[in-house]
């Protein structure tokens, strides 16, 4: 079960929307499904679920798009995390109404999920869920919700965090920890 962040109220269901890392367009012949990581998208996706695992987030299911660079992103935090994933082909190209869809029946039977899918789809509904507008979730962007319900679409959201490499990598910086911590 997923550790509480910020937000500990019993009955609270949690999303983790997290953007698949880092693609390469370096061959133009490769369909968009097939497209594997490039060196940053496998540089931070392990950086990416440590900060889940510093945070004490592990979701009770992670489902992802099984398109090439979701599905790497997909192993990355389901190793880090120790959670399988279950791959939804529905998940990639899909509308927000079929992934709010999929979360409410995911919701259903567990009170953490976390969704690896793309752009636009990601930024579109998770500006939708709460009065916090994305630009844009980046490559391996990951933002947390917790909600008073199990239908996303009529229940009260919460913005938990929003994080994303760079901030990630600016916040080591800014707060070194001290040597033996």
């Amino acid at each position: 079960m997923d550790t509480c962040y910020d937000l500990c109220i019993m009955n609270t269901k949690k999303l983790y929307l997290l953007r698949h890392a880092k693609s390469s367009w370096k061959d133009f012949s490769i369909r968009d499904f097939d497209r594997p990581l490039n060196k940053r998208g496998k540089h931070d996706a392990p950086i990416m679920a440590e900060q889940m695992a510093r945070r004490g987030i592990a979701p009770d299911v992670i489902l992802s798009s099984p398109a090439k660079r979701a599905k790497s992103t997909a192993k990355q935090f389901a190793k880090t995390l120790d959670r399988k994933v279950t791959y939804i082909d529905a998940i990639y190209e899909a509308s927000i109404s079929r992934l709010t869809e999929i979360i409410n029946k995911a919701f259903e039977k567990y009170d953490s999920v976390m969704l690896i899918g793309h752009n636009p789809s990601l930024t579109v509904l998770g500006s939708s869920l709460t009065d916090h507008h994305f630009d844009n979730i980046p490559t391996t962007g990951i933002a947390g919700f917790a909600f008073d319900g199990e239908d996303i679409r009529s229940a009260d959201a919460t913005l938990l965090f929003f994080d994303y490499p760079k901030k990630v990598k600016s916040d080591s910086l800014a707060s070194p920890t001290k040597k033996g911590e």
